[in-house]
Formats: structure tokens, C-alpha cells, sequence
């Protein structure tokens, strides 16, 4: 009787150890993993790396038709941050005036004008200018 008390034991610790084999290897490992990959969010932000580009350069100088501008605040990865306020100048009448960038590193601005001419337009992040510029046009 005794031997197969033991027996019974045994496979029982066999089964038990195998069940958390199962359990570690299905669940938490791979959480585990996942966990560590994870890149971290970009907050260090590249001025040489981030972009300003014309989504729409060209519009009428009736006040009402939009010239639309992108910026792009990166880090030296290439990888948009998030929560910083952009502002755009150059012009008198810029909507929004700040924009905050959003996951991407993306703040759109659009303008209008009733003044025919050409404009070049700065953006800068925390007071400091990216490298680049971009011209829009207003003509009639």
C-alpha cells in the first residue's frame, strides 16, 4: 500500500510541476517579454530631425481659402513626440497659434489671407527654431 501512496505522490508532484511549466510558459513569459520590448515613449526632441511641411501652399487671398502646414517634431530616431506646443510664425493670422503635437509628433496649422503675397513661415518648439522653413502663397 504504502508504494503506491508514494507512487500516486509522485505523479501528482509530476502533474502539479508540469501544470505551472504550462502556466509559466503560456502566460507569464510572454507578458514578460512584452513588457520588456516596449519601446519608450520619444520625449527628447531632434530640431535637425523634425519637419515642416506644406500640406496646401497655395490658396486664394480671399480671407476664406486655407493654405494648411504641418509640423513634425521628432526625435533623433526619427520617432514623433507627443505633448509638445508648436508654434508657427510669419504671418498675422495663423489658427491655431500653438498646437500641441499629438502621438506622431504632428501639429497642423492653417492661415488665411486678404493680402496677395508670399510668406515664409518658422515653426518653433519650446522657443527654439527647427532648421527648415516653408513659403506659402496667397494670390488672387
Amino acid at each position: 500500500m504504502s508504494g503506491n501512496r508514494t507512487l500516486y505522490l509522485r505523479m501528482g508532484l509530476i502533474v502539479l510541476a508540469l501544470g505551472f511549466t504550462y502556466g509559466m510558459a503560456a502566460y507569464v513569459v510572454p507578458k514578460a517579454l512584452v513588457t520588456m520590448t516596449k519601446a519608450a515613449p520619444a520625449t527628447v526632441i531632434s530640431l535637425e530631425d523634425s519637419k515642416i511641411l506644406g500640406e496646401r501652399i497655395l490658396a486664394k487671398a480671399d480671407g476664406k481659402d486655407k493654405c494648411v502646414i504641418n509640423v513634425f517634431i521628432m526625435d533623433k530616431n526619427g520617432k514623433g513626440v507627443l505633448g509638445k506646443q508648436v508654434s508657427l510664425e510669419g504671418m498675422d493670422v495663423i489658427l491655431p497659434s500653438i498646437v500641441t503635437t499629438n502621438s506622431d509628433g504632428k501639429a497642423t496649422f492653417s492661415m488665411t489671407s486678404v493680402k496677395e503675397g508670399t510668406f515664409k513661415l518658422t515653426a518653433k518648439v519650446g522657443g527654439s527654431p527647427l532648421s527648415r522653413e516653408v513659403k506659402v502663397t496667397f494670390r488672387n
